[in-house]
């Protein structure tokens, strides 16, 4: 049995982080140490708790069963020792300051939102700072200490955490549209309707992305209008304007209320999931871990 010296600890928390990440590269960026000592770690803790803890191929990193009820033990135990920490009231304490995010507004609307309560009650002293913009930006060079995009939008050189999991797209339209110019049965039948465009942050114009057999396919579809704004293009697509292609998550309260309807649903395409990103040394704001699963707690994924 090992003892519980600082030595240990990193190790302990090194190896989570290969669990989470299943590399040893990447988790050695993350923690600001190299492969090669990460690597060296790793079977030192193994020779110290006598089992093997991790798989290792020549393409991914998986934990062993053994190895993985480590890191599920280990998430909660590490969780506990954070909150601790954030608990010392005294001058200076580490949970004081400002916690600064960018996200673009359908994150902010989907994980963000549902968090704040949890977070404003665990973390009064911190001022957590939400900037909302669809743009894409240098998170470092602005001053945030994390953004939140779609996980193929995060710069490579970022440390991304999965918050949720593949994010559902489809085709809406309003009943009154609908009663007015039939239902498309293919994607192919959207050249016959109107169809309201979506706008990016770098001001492009996002293809209907479709599935077709085992993969996907992009459209291109007509129509006059381009909304940038996910709240004007569900209001547009109530009143009958178009179609609409958008996050299914976004519009959950209008297929209850039935103010939209999904078609094409069979045609619906799984998108990245949303990512919570920084770059590794500037990981180091007590808050942003415990916001991110206080997140992924919401979406029901195991913390990190």
């Amino acid at each position: 049995m090992i003892t519980g010296n600082r030595t240990n600890l990193a190790d302990l928390r090194l190896f989570l982080t290969i669990v989470r990440r299943q590399s040893f590269t990447s988790a050695a960026i993350e923690l600001g140490i190299t492969p090669s000592a990460a690597s060296h770690a790793m079977r030192r803790l193994e020779e110290k708790l006598g089992v093997k803890l991790l798989n290792r191929t020549s393409r991914a990193v998986m934990p062993t069963d053994i190895g993985l009820d480590l890191a599920k033990s280990l998430s909660d135990g590490f969780d506990a020792i954070d909150q601790a920490i954030h608990s010392v009231d005294a001058p200076g304490a580490a949970r004081f300051g400002e916690l600064r995010i960018n996200a673009f507004a359908d994150a902010a609307q989907l994980v963000l939102a549902p968090a704040l309560p949890e977070f404003a009650r665990r973390f009064p002293d911190v001022r957590l700072s939400l900037a909302v913009e669809e743009r894409p930006i240098d998170i470092v060079a602005e001053g945030y200490d994390a953004g939140i995009r779609y996980g193929h939008h995060v710069p490579e050189d970022m440390v991304a955490v999965p918050l949720t999991g593949p994010q559902r797209w489809v085709v809406v339209a309003a009943p009154s549209y609908i009663e007015e110019h039939g239902v498309p049965r293919s994607p192919s039948e959207l050249e016959q309707h109107t169809c309201i465009q979506l706008l990016l942050g770098d001001d492009s114009n996002y293809p209907w992305e479709l599935r077709e057999g085992d993969g996907e396919k992009a459209w291109r579809v007509p129509g006059n209008i381009t909304i940038k704004d996910t709240a004007t293009t569900i209001a547009a697509a109530k009143s009958g304007v178009g179609l609409a292609y958008i996050l299914e998550a976004r519009v959950k309260q209008e297929l209850v209320e039935g103010s939209l309807q999904i078609v094409l649903d069979e045609y619906a395409a799984a998108g990245e999931p949303l990512h919570i990103y920084y770059a590794s040394r500037r990981h180091n704001h007590p808050g942003l871990r415990a916001l991110t699963n206080i997140i992924r707690r919401h979406n029901n994924l195991s913390s990190i």
